[in-house]
């Protein structure tokens, strides 16, 4: 037979577990959330790439603003990459901005970058010598009216 002390320590290693198992459950609760979080944001990006104009263009920064997101260029970049939605999103018409007034292809791969290149062009977007956009030129100012 147990001592009162083991017996209280046994009943503690319960309630650990029962605690751990909470933690657990809430960890997957949380990953359950961050999970839509993150697709909410995605479909937010999306929605914002889709509205481009063709033969437009969108710096990151500036669909993540859209979106209502700012400050989360990145997270732009993030859901072109990874999500089988970008199949059906103009992708090419989102672009890094190298400096005021100009945008550039930001995909560090060649074919990646190339293929981009070629869809804006068929497009009607024009590349400056250096491979430069003018946001003047081809920007999107975001508005319904197309340019």
């Amino acid at each position: 037979m147990r001592s009162r002390t083991q017996r209280r320590a046994h009943a503690g290693k319960r309630a650990g577990a029962g605690k751990r198992a909470a933690a657990d459950a809430a960890d997957a609760d949380d990953a359950d959330s961050d999970a839509e979080f993150l697709g909410r944001r995605y479909a937010r990006i999306y929605e914002v790439v889709r509205r481009i104009p063709r033969g437009r263009v969108l710096t990151y920064g500036a669909v993540a603003e859209l979106a209502g997101m700012p400050r989360a260029a990145r997270v732009v970049g993030a859901a072109l990459r990874v999500s089988s939605a970008a199949a059906s999103t103009p992708w090419q018409r989102v672009v890094g901005k190298r400096r005021p007034g100009w945008a550039h292809i930001s995909i560090h791969d060649p074919l990646g970058a190339s293929i981009q290149r070629s869809l804006l062009e068929a497009e009607g977007v024009c590349f400056s010598d250096s491979g430069g956009i003018s946001l003047a030129d081809y920007g999107w100012d975001g508005s319904t009216r197309g340019a």
